[in-house]
């Protein structure tokens, strides 16, 4: 199967301020888990972030309820931000496009060609190989808040 174009900028920053709910499946209650950093800052820029993962569900992540699947959620959800390998995506492609999601969210390194194709068809944009939390960064100016030294150099002269 031929590789689908990577979504643009254009595409990534649309998806990022059009819709605000995100299930994050595969958050991880261990604070030093990519997953749970990622969380902290999406809910700090005001997103909902809903835990997904069965190790936890019936828990709180984050001051969230966890659920067992994304079936289980008992409200909309537009974007599915998967934090799990390449080879456990395709159900969760069938299980986004089941609940209605807009936009199945592939985490770095996490790419899977096929899932993607039937995401596709089943009406929802895609992005692979992308951090959720560094896009939104990348955008919006936050880069150097999580933990990335952005190199920029600015004339610029603090005030107060």
């Amino acid at each position: 199967m031929a590789e689908m174009p990577a979504a643009s900028a254009y595409e990534r920053l649309r998806i990022l301020t059009t819709y605000r709910t995100i299930a994050m499946v595969g958050l991880s209650a261990d604070p030093m888990r990519p997953s749970h950093f990622a969380a902290i800052y999406m809910l700090a820029e005001g997103y909902d972030v809903i835990p997904v993962n069965p190790r936890y569900a019936g828990q709180e992540i984050l001051g969230q309820p966890v659920y067992a699947s994304l079936s289980e959620i008992p409200r909309p959800v537009e974007i599915v931000d998967v934090f799990r390998k390449p080879q456990d995506v395709p159900p969760l492609a069938e299980q986004a496009i089941a609940i209605g999601a807009k936009v199945l969210w592939l985490q770095l390194g996490v790419v899977n060609e096929e899932a993607a194709a039937r995401a596709r068809e089943g009406g929802l944009e895609v992005v692979q190989n992308r951090c959720v939390k560094i896009e939104h960064a990348r955008f919006f100016g936050g880069l150097n808040l999580v933990g990335m030294n952005t190199g920029v150099l600015t004339s610029r002269r603090k005030i107060g």
